[in-house]
C-alpha cells in the first residue's frame, strides 16, 4: 500500500523544484571543455565536464529569470586566460541584472601561480577564501627553455630556417638564450597581460592601479594579510560561504548546477520546431591543425584535441549547403600546424563568403600562426584581449643525430637515388641545393600568408609585414594593429553573426558538423562521407618520429613553440 504522506512529499519537492528560488553553482576545478571532442573516446569521457556553451548560455538566460537569486562559483586555477576573460563578461553581465554572484576557493594558488584564478575571483561581488587559503597574486611571467648547450653535448645539431626574426620555435633549438627580437616579443606580450589583469583587479577591487602593482609586487599574500588588504572580503570554508547565501536568501531555497540547469530550462529550444528555423552554424576547430580528421592530438587519452582540415572542411560545406544557416561563427583555438591543412581551412572560409555566408571568428585562448591563418579571411575576427594571436611566419628544419650516434656506438648505411632522396634523413645535413629548396618552400609559405592577411584585413603588405615577421600579439595589441576587429568573446561573435545575418537576437545556434557519438564509430558509406577521413597524427611527414622525440611541435611548420595558454 502506497503511504499518503509519501506521496505528498514527492508532490511538494517535484513542486518546489520548479517554483523554489534558485542558487546556481559552477566548480571550476576540473576547467571547462570548449566543445565535444571529435573522437568518440574523449567525447565520452567528457560528458560529465562542465561545457562552455552551458555556463554561457545559462548565465544569459538567469539574468531574466526571477527564480535565480545567486551565482557561486568554486574558483580553480585550470582555465586559460582568455576564457577566463569570457566568464568574467558573463559575471558582470548577471550583476548588472541584480543577481548576487559569488567566488571561493580553499586557494587562489599556493605559494604563487593564483594571478589568473583571482583575477577571475575579482569579477564578483564577493569573495571568499578558506583561513588556511592563499591568495597568489604575484603577476606575469613567461619562461622559454633553449636547448641548444643540451643539443651540442648531446652531439644533435640543429637546422631550421624560419621567415622571420620574430618566429622563435627555431631559437628553442639553435639558440642559448634570447635573441633581441626575441626577448622584445616575450617582454611586450607579459606586459600587455599585466596591463589587462591589472585594470581588472582595480576595477573590481575598488582599488587604484599603482596600488595593485604594489601588491602585485608583494604577493603571495597568506588569507590574513588578502583580508586586510581588501583582496577577499571574508575568511570561510565551503560551509560558511552557503550558510551564508542561505541566510541571505531563505533555507527553501535550491542549489542548482548551471549546466544543470541550462539544459533542463532550454529544452524547449531543443525540441522539433515545423520547418527549419533560420540559425547560425557553431564550427568549433580546437587544437594542433594537421592534414585529416579532427580528433585527439596524440595517440594517447589526455594528449588533447587536433583540428583536422578535413572534418572542418565538411563542416563548412555543410552549413554553406544548409539554406537555414544564415551565418557562421568558426571558434579557433589553435597553435597552428601544418600549413597545407591550415590553407585548406582557409580556402573553405572563403567559399563560405563567396556563397553568402557571413564567417565570424571567434579566438579562444591561442589562435596564432596556423591558428591565425585559418582566421584571417573571415569577415569579422573577434579576440578576447588575453587572447595569443598573430605570429604570421613559418619554421622548419631538422636535428642531425650523427654525434649522438657515434657516441653510443650506431652507424647507419644508405643508399639513395636522387640528389635530394635523403633530405630529409636525419643522418645527413642539407646539401646547398637542399637549402635553396628548403628557403624556397619558406619563402612561398610566409609569401601566401602574407599575401593573405593584407587581402583579408585590408592592410598593404608592406604594413602586413611589420606587423608580421613571426612575431606574437595579444588580443588587445592585435586589435589595435588591426590584426583583429573586436574584442570579445563568444557570444559576441554570435551576436555579429546574427545582426550580419539579420536575424533575430535569440536565433538558434547549431554545431557543425552534426553528428553523434555512435556516428563517429560508424565505418564510412563513401570517400564524402565525414567519417572517412583516417586520422593524422603528424605534419611534418618522414619526421614526425624524429619530431616528437625531440620535442618539436607535431603539428607542422606553421606552429605556435611551447606553450601558451596563460593560466
Amino acid at each position: 500500500m502506497v503511504d499518503p504522506g509519501t506521496v505528498v512529499t514527492l508532490i511538494k519537492q517535484a513542486r518546489d523544484r520548479r517554483t523554489a528560488p534558485l542558487i546556481l553553482e559552477l566548480d571550476l576545478t576540473e576547467g571547462i571543455v570548449e566543445t565535444a571532442p571529435a573522437d568518440p573516446v574523449s567525447a565520452l569521457l567528457s560528458m560529465r565536464r562542465t561545457h562552455l556553451r552551458d555556463v554561457l548560455d545559462g548565465l544569459r538566460r538567469a539574468r531574466s529569470d526571477s527564480r535565480v537569486r545567486a551565482l557561486v562559483v568554486k574558483v580553480g586555477g585550470g582555465i586559460g586566460l582568455a576564457l577566463v576573460q569570457e566568464l568574467r563578461e558573463a559575471v558582470q553581465e548577471l550583476r548588472e541584472a541584480g543577481k548576487l554572484t559569488v567566488a571561493w576557493a580553499e586557494t587562489y594558488g599556493e605559494s604563487g601561480r593564483g594571478t589568473v584564478p583571482y583575477y577571475l575571483a575579482t569579477a564578483f561581488d564577493k569573495i571568499y577564501l578558506q583561513p588556511t587559503g592563499e591568495v597568489g597574486l604575484v603577476g606575469m611571467a613567461l619562461e622559454e627553455p633553449f636547448f641548444a648547450g643540451a643539443l651540442e653535448k648531446a652531439g644533435v645539431e640543429p637546422r631550421f630556417a624560419q621567415r622571420y626574426e620574430y618566429k622563435t620555435m627555431a631559437n628553442t633549438f639553435m639558440q642559448k638564450t634570447y635573441t633581441p627580437e626575441h626577448e622584445e616579443s616575450s617582454k611586450r606580450l607579459v606586459a600587455s597581460l599585466t596591463e589587462q589583469i591589472t585594470a581588472a583587479v582595480a576595477a573590481g577591487r575598488g582599488l587604484p592601479e599603482d596600488k595593485v602593482r604594489d601588491l602585485v609586487n608583494r604577493g603571495p599574500f597568506l588569507s590574513g594579510e588578502a583580508l586586510e588588504e581588501k583582496l577577499v572580503d571574508r575568511l570561510g570554508y565551503r560551509d560558511e560561504v552557503y550558510a551564508d547565501l542561505r541566510e541571505e536568501f531563505g533555507e527553501e531555497t535550491q542549489l542548482r548546477y548551471v549546466a544543470r540547469y541550462n539544459r533542463a530550462h532550454g529544452l524547449a529550444s531543443r525540441l522539433p520546431h515545423p520547418g527549419k528555423q533560420d540559425s547560425v552554424a557553431l564550427i568549433n576547430g580546437h587544437g594542433p591543425i594537421r592534414l585529416g580528421r579532427s580528433g585527439r592530438g596524440g595517440p594517447l587519452p589526455g594528449s588533447g584535441p587536433a583540428m583536422g582540415s578535413d572534418t572542418i572542411g565538411a563542416a563548412f560545406r555543410a552549413a554553406v549547403k544548409d539554406d537555414a544557416v544564415k551565418a557562421i561563427v568558426f571558434r579557433v583555438s589553435s597553435p597552428g600546424g601544418s600549413a597545407v591543412a591550415s590553407d585548406a581551412i582557409w580556402r573553405e572560409v572563403v567559399l563560405a563568403r563567396r556563397a553568402g555566408k557571413p564567417v565570424i571568428v571567434s579566438m579562444g585562448n591561442v589562435a596564432a600562426s596556423g591558428g591565425y591563418y585559418v582566421a584571417m579571411a573571415a569577415d569579422t575576427i573577434v579576440a578576447q584581449p588575453g587572447t595569443i594571436t598573430g605570429s604570421i611566419g613559418v619554421v622548419t628544419g631538422k636535428a642531425v643525430v650523427n654525434g649522438l650516434l657515434d657516441r653510443v656506438g650506431i652507424t647507419f648505411g644508405s643508399v639513395a637515388d636522387g640528389d635530394h632522396a635523403r633530405m630529409s634523413s636525419s643522418t645527413k645535413d642539407f646539401s646547398e641545393s637542399e637549402w635553396e629548396r628548403v628557403n624556397a618552400s619558406l619563402d612561398k609559405i610566409y609569401d601566401d600568408f602574407t599575401s593573405r592577411v593584407a587581402e583579408g584585413r585590408g592592410m598593404s603588405r608592406e604594413r602586413v609585414h611589420e606587423l608580421a615577421r613571426g612575431r606574437v600579439w595579444t588580443g588587445a595589441d592585435a586589435a589595435e594593429h588591426g590584426l583583429v576587429d573586436e574584442l570579445g568573446g563568444i557570444d559576441r561573435a554570435l551576436d555579429l553573426a546574427r545582426k550580419k545575418a539579420g536575424l533575430a537576437a535569440d536565433a538558434p545556434v547549431r554545431v557543425y558538423p552534426m553528428s553523434s557519438t555512435l556516428e563517429r564509430l560508424r565505418p564510412p558509406e563513401s570517400s564524402e562521407d565525414r567519417t572517412a577521413a583516417a586520422v593524422r597524427f603528424d605534419g611534418w611527414g618522414s619526421l614526425g618520429g624524429l619530431a616528437a622525440r625531440l620535442g618539436l611541435p607535431a603539428a607542422g611548420p606553421l606552429t605556435l613553440p611551447g606553450m601558451w595558454e596563460i593560466r
